[in-house]
């Protein structure tokens, strides 16, 4: 069943908006011109990789801990690979992360500047500063925190997890795991990992370490109901 993405209409921008969606996946993208017929064109090419690479290797679908490199896979493939050893989690950990950076990076030909947000999953190249809404369900801190991201450290990813909100895999409780890194797949699989083990206040400052052992991660920030942390270089400003 598809998640409601109501955290869309907080989005406030000077770029072209619109909504690319094939099967499962649904992207919502802002670019500086209209671009849907190639971000469909880019998002079936990189679901078609996936899909078909499962077809061989089912447990790629299935794992929950890292498989081994493939050096002749397609590129997705190796980046989500790559992640999910990287963070120690499955290669389905990365998969939103991935397909918006690989569809984000393959729209960079077209627009200067793009906004690939995949079910909280964020993929971004700007020329401004911008500022990322984080939603964090029922805590009191959801909206009311954002990340500031300054052109000069973009393209980068910024992904979500959460043991509250949404229907992905989580054995955490925490309402909102996200995590900067240059490489989407490879924040979207750290996310996931620390979202996996946060289950009290407690296990903030863990997860946070976590993150900051993986090499790669530009920062990361963890909500767990009325609490708060960050470690690295991820700044935090008032919400919407």
């Amino acid at each position: 069943m598809k998640q409601p993405r109501f955290y869309r209409e907080w989005v406030k921008s000077d770029l072209v908006g619109f909504t690319t969606r094939d099967c499962q996946t649904d992207i919502f993208v802002s670019a500086e011109k209209d671009l849907k017929n190639e971000s469909r064109e880019l998002v079936r090419r990189y679901r078609n990789d996936i899909i078909s690479y499962i077809k061989t290797k089912p447990e790629f679908e299935k794992s929950l801990t890292p498989l081994p490199a493939d050096d002749k896979a397609p590129d997705i493939i190796r980046a989500m690979l790559k992640a999910s050893t990287l963070a120690g989690v499955g290669p389905m950990a990365a998969v939103a992360g991935a397909i918006a950076e690989f569809v984000g990076k393959g729209l960079l030909q077209f627009t200067g500047q793009v906004i690939l947000e995949n079910g909280g999953d964020i993929f971004i190249k700007t020329n401004t500063e911008r500022k990322i809404g984080i939603y964090a369900g029922n805590s009191p801190l959801s909206g009311r925190i954002a990340i500031k991201v300054n052109p000069e450290v973009t393209p980068v990813g910024i992904c979500t997890s959460s043991g509250t909100v949404g229907h992905s895999l989580s054995f955490g409780n925490a309402d909102a795991v996200c995590v900067m890194a240059k490489e989407a797949s490879l924040a979207d699989a750290c996310a996931t990992a620390c979202c996996n083990k946060v289950k009290t206040e407690r296990e903030i400052e863990e997860a946070l370490d976590f993150a900051k052992s993986v090499e790669g991660i530009i920062g990361a920030m963890v909500i767990y109901k009325d609490k708060v942390g960050s470690i690295g270089n991820i700044e935090l400003m008032r919400g919407a």
